[in-house]
């Protein structure tokens, strides 16, 4: 996210960092006194097919940029070799046509330095009215945080909620390897996982929530984090930046 867009408003007593408790994400219906049978269960479904681009568009388009290209291996890449201004040439945020609402989404990213990116979860996907993902979609960050300015900020480190609550240190991987993350929504519960760590727990649409949202940059943008369902989106910012594995799991 561009930390001069807004001024960031970084408040000591809503900034909450979360202790690792688990190596590995806890299935939010085991505890669930009616948990669905096996069924009636969701499977993992596949967002990127590792050879083209289906499924996907450039925010305010209907086709995928050509900055965003298909690489052996299965990997979705940026080339933001050509920069505007702070996006790319061809690229723009990159949102898949499936909408959900309880969900579990993993993939695993990987940063150029000094770069920055952002997995960007209940996007309103109508530019006409939004013009960017990030005034509705909150974000997972993505990001170098020792080469880009934006890891001078407490909650804009990788795998934060960003400009939101901030994460325990120290789990990232470094510059150039694949970094493990997950996102679960479900019934009022928001988790992120990075690299098998839980790194961000919060309830969200309760009056905690809100009280978060008037105390961000996120203000005055009405409609941003109100709506619980909707796309996932992956950030341009006009760095390179790498995806692979992308699949989620309706819950």
């Amino acid at each position: 996210m561009i930390a001069s867009f807004f001024t960031s408003i970084l408040l000591g007593g809503l900034l909450a960092s979360t202790t690792p408790t688990s190596t590995k994400p806890i299935d939010p219906k085991a505890s669930d006194p009616k948990k669905e049978t096996k069924a009636a269960a969701s499977e993992w479904i596949s967002l990127f097919n590792g050879k083209n681009t289906k499924g996907w568009h450039s925010y305010g388009k209907e086709t995928v940029g050509k900055a965003w290209k298909v690489m052996d291996g299965g990997i979705l890449y940026l080339d933001a070799s050509n920069k505007a201004d702070w996006q790319t040439n061809g690229g723009g945020d990159l949102v898949h046509e499936l909408e959900l609402q309880d969900f579990h989404l993993k993939l695993e990213w990987k940063i150029s330095a000094k770069g920055n990116s952002g997995i960007i979860f209940w996007v309103q996907d109508d530019k006409s009215k939004y013009d960017h993902v990030w005034f509705t979609g909150p974000e997972m960050q993505v990001l170098d945080n020792d080469g880009h300015g934006d890891g001078k900020f407490v909650t804009h480190r990788a795998g934060n909620l960003y400009d939101l609550i901030a994460g325990p240190e120290g789990v990232v991987k470094p510059v150039g390897e694949w970094n493990l993350a997950e996102i679960v929504s479900y019934r009022g519960k928001l988790d992120f996982y990075l690299n098998g760590v839980n790194v961000v727990s919060t309830t969200f649409g309760d009056d905690a929530w809100r009280k978060m949202l008037a105390n961000s940059k996120f203000k005055t943008m009405p409609d941003f984090g109100k709506v619980f369902s909707g796309h996932i989106a992956l950030q341009d910012h006009g760095d390179n930046v790498w995806y692979k594995n992308i699949m989620v799991k309706k819950l």
